[in-house]
């Protein structure tokens, strides 16, 4: 991954677990709070709090908002994430990985 969000924005993302075929990450932020340009693998998000978030990705701009504990599915994406809401980010990300050959 050349744009590891743990590398990118260490004040956001922690890693709380890896082994070989997945790696959980945990991302907390505040209103204002922006990430700078990452990558995530196909992944699926369990979020901690709700909370709206404005994100770029592929030139174009979405505004979404994640409900405390709708886990949801994210597809492999680079992406810059911003907090637009009133309340702050918490969420888990489990990464997936490609299986070991």
């Amino acid at each position: 991954m050349d744009a590891d969000p743990v590398i990118t924005d260490p004040e956001l993302y922690s890693v709380v677990f890896e082994n070989e075929r997945v790696r959980v990450l945990e991302y907390r932020d505040r209103p204002g709070d922006r990430t700078h340009l990452h990558q995530h693998p196909d992944m699926v998000i369990i979020p901690l709090a709700t909370f709206r978030r404005r994100l770029t990705l592929d030139g174009r701009t979405v505004e979404i908002e994640k409900v405390t504990h709708d886990a949801g599915w994210v597809p492999a994406q680079s992406h810059i994430g911003e907090n637009i809401g009133d309340n702050d980010s918490h969420a888990l990300f489990v990464e997936l990985k490609q299986p070991t050959a």
